[in-house]
């Protein structure tokens, strides 16, 4: 069941691109969910470069 404070939304996504995020979240222990939140979270990080809200974001998985 989703976390109250987080947003849930359908994602469509390659097939391909699928088995690799599950082969990354087996191998980092995360869930395919918490591993694509992840991924999120590093991708947008790079993008705005060292700021407090990506500070904050560094602790959570």
């Amino acid at each position: 069941m989703a976390s109250p404070d987080k947003k849930s939304f359908a994602l469509r996504i390659d097939p391909v691109l699928w088995a690799q995020i599950e082969r990354l979240a087996a191998a980092e222990l995360r869930s395919a969910n918490a591993q694509v939140e992840y991924l999120l979270r590093e991708a947008v990080r790079a993008r705005l470069g060292s700021s407090k809200d990506s500070k904050a974001a560094k602790g959570k998985t």
